[in-house]
């Protein structure tokens, strides 16, 4: 069986922990899926690369051809991990931006593991204050353990140390169980009740 995650990122600079961390977990949920014998398709989306896109569609009301696509990948995918910078004890406004575009349904019992990065330890918070309650309005399906990290959990690095590490194993297994007993939803077939030729003159 093949399922896919996608991993929507909103950090800002480039390189970027929030990106790093985000390659990190996904790396720890395909591990773990690996070895139940699921393959594992990975779709990254940086969020900053469709900062422009993203206000058109706040002032247009209708996104761009390539943010629909995102969008897509985004809904059709079997698990979410979602991943932010801390801003002023809070999400930044590039993530907030793009889960007020995305259709309130997309998310909908979606398996769903969030993280954040922050200066210090102190903004750990941010995922049960802000993130979490905004997952819930949108009806995903969050894991019970969230990931945090600050500067002293990378230990001068790119490798999580010590309970980073545990954190984000602890996740990721959390995030692949869901995946794994999550049903695949069925496609919807557009000819599955075509409309009539008569149907179609009357303008129905």
């Amino acid at each position: 069986m093949k399922r896919t995650l996608a991993i929507v990122s909103a950090g800002l600079r480039l390189p970027s922990t929030t990106r790093l961390l985000a390659e990190r977990i996904a790396a720890a949920v395909q591990d773990e899926l690996e070895q139940r014998g699921t393959q594992v398709e990975i779709e990254y989306v940086e969020v900053r690369d469709h900062a422009h896109d993203l206000v058109n569609h706040l002032m247009a009301g209708y996104p761009s051809p390539e943010l629909e696509q995102v969008f897509r990948t985004v809904a059709a995918a079997d698990g979410l991990i979602a991943v932010t910078p801390t801003f002023t004890a809070s999400y930044n406004g590039l993530f907030k931006m793009f889960f007020d575009c995305i259709d309130d349904t997309a998310l909908t019992d979606k398996p769903t593991l969030i993280a954040a990065t922050g200066g210090t330890g102190r903004h750990s918070l941010v995922l049960e204050h802000a993130l979490r309650p905004v997952f819930a309005y949108l009806h995903a399906a969050v894991t019970p353990t969230a990931v945090f990290a600050a500067p002293e959990d990378w230990g001068g690095g790119a490798t999580p140390q010590g309970a980073l590490a545990a954190r984000i194993k602890r996740a990721a297994g959390e995030l692949a169980r869901a995946v794994e007993q999550r049903e695949a939803p069925d496609a919807a077939d557009p000819y599955d009740q075509p409309v009539s030729f008569v149907e179609l003159l009357q303008g129905r």
